[in-house]
């Protein structure tokens, strides 16, 4: 099967776009649907943020206060990673359901178990009221996220790309980038609120679990726009073409497989950094520095800000040098911030503030065109499945272990593993763009 998702300059990210039918293209602009494609990411990151902070700032003292504050915080981490071990399987199940019942039914069952798991943590008892059962439900709810955030895949984003002026193709890839930095700025001003307004007995007791109610109500909201856009464009026909329909996973990787691990590995570095710049430095932070909790979130809040414009930036980048040469350029320049990591990370409050704001900023830059970065090389019929379940394998791959094992590493070993991590990423990016464009030109 040849490959098309990259021009020799490397700046044709997508297909070539479909010409609509007239009533199509007035429903279908651009604007439009990436106002849905926003709202979604932003309600999925929010979500995955609140869980992410409360695994360093909650759950080892309130489900593992038997064990070292390390301990707990890795054990705690270790459940953070089961959402993305179950999240492939999700998106295997939701596509088998998308099949028999629709995409409509597909997307409200998903949300609706997010929703539930999301809630029920928030009514979780703890360690002392419940013991070992307390930690079992915890895992049991994360694997429900998973599933959940498997079956979420909606295809907009493909919608998006298919009818983004061919000019603007970078531009468009990023707006639902955006909901990664805008939901962490949610989910850390929320928790930088609580924990620096109430007593350390409050914010442990029930402080905490506001976030989590907070987030099971932007579902709600989230559901609703998302079906509006999903029910309109089915009306237009425009998600009943190949592109939008869902395959066996078997056939999808007999055909197609090799075009799913090279998608996930190309963009292995922007999901390694992910992890790194955002949960595992409020981890060490928390552990073994001096800087206050509040004030390092504010700081985190600050680098998110400038993610969201360097997301902006890169859509401008990828447009006019291409998305391939983008991407290889960001995961050279994450090679080289890796190497710095150590030394700020160690330099006291402000080499700490740097490395988040520059590893912020790199974040942006890449993750903003790392979203199906080779969904097109996909024959049209296992696009729609294929580029679901590349995402899920790159957040698996790149980003599911990412804090446990910086972290564990780190503490027992020090702070180079963090490099090592970061570095193994940027390798893997280069390695499959070189693959990518090697299997263009024999194609």
């Amino acid at each position: 099967m040849p490959s098309h998702t990259l021009d020799p300059a490397g700046s044709a990210a997508f297909p070539p776009p479909v010409p609509p039918t007239p009533a199509a293209h007035e429903r279908a602009s651009p604007g439009d649907i990436a106002v849905g494609v926003v709202i979604g990411r932003t309600s999925e990151y929010f979500d995955f943020f609140v869980y992410g902070i409360a695994s360093v700032l909650v759950f080892p003292a309130v489900f593992f206060p038997h064990l070292s504050r390390l301990d707990g915080t890795l054990f705690a981490f270790a459940i953070f990673a089961l959402a993305f071990v179950t999240r492939p399987i999700g998106t295997v199940l939701s596509m088998a359901v998308q099949r028999r019942w629709g995409r409509a039914t597909k997307l409200t069952i998903a949300l609706f178990l997010l929703g539930t798991c999301t809630a029920g943590i928030a009514f979780l008892p703890g360690h002392a009221s419940l013991g070992g059962v307390a930690i079992a439900l915890l895992a049991v709810l994360r694997l429900g996220q998973g599933l959940a955030l498997g079956g979420s895949w909606d295809g907009l984003p493909s919608l998006l790309a298919l009818n983004a002026p061919e000019s603007r193709r970078g531009w468009y890839a990023m707006l639902g980038q955006l909901g990664a930095p805008v939901g962490f700025i949610l989910a850390s001003s929320l928790f930088a609120y609580l924990y620096s307004s109430l007593s350390q007995a409050d914010f442990l007791s029930w402080g905490w679990r506001y976030p989590f109610f907070v987030a099971f109500a932007i579902n709600v909201v989230a559901l609703f726009a998302r079906l509006q856009l999903v029910s309109a464009h089915e009306q237009d026909g425009l998600l009943d073409r190949q592109e939008f329909e869902p395959v066996s996973t078997a056939e999808l990787l007999g055909s197609q497989g090799h075009n799913v691990f090279i998608g996930a590995f190309a963009a292995l570095a922007s999901y390694a950094l992910f992890h790194i710049v955002t949960v595992f430095p409020l981890s060490w932070i928390h552990l073994y520095a001096q800087q206050s909790i509040t004030g390092f979130l504010g700081i985190q809040i600050v680098g998110a800000f400038l993610c969201a414009g360097a997301i902006v930036a890169s859509g401008w980048l990828a447009d006019r040098y291409g998305r391939r040469q983008t991407l290889g350029s960001l995961a050279v320049l994450i090679g080289v911030f890796s190497g710095f990591a150590p030394t700020l990370l160690n330099g006291g409050e402000v080499g700490q503030d740097l490395f988040i704001l520059i590893g912020f900023v790199l974040l942006g830059l890449s993750y903003g065109q790392a979203s199906g970065t080779v969904t097109a090389n996909f024959a049209p019929r296992f696009r729609y499945t294929g580029a679901a379940l590349t995402s899920d394998l790159a957040w698996l791959f790149g980003a599911a272990f990412a804090p446990l094992v910086a972290l564990g590493l780190s503490a027992h070993f020090g702070l180079g593993f963090v490099s090592l991590y970061l570095l193994s990423g940027a390798a893997c990016t280069l390695g499959a763009l070189r693959l990518n464009r090697s299997l263009e030109s024999r194609g």
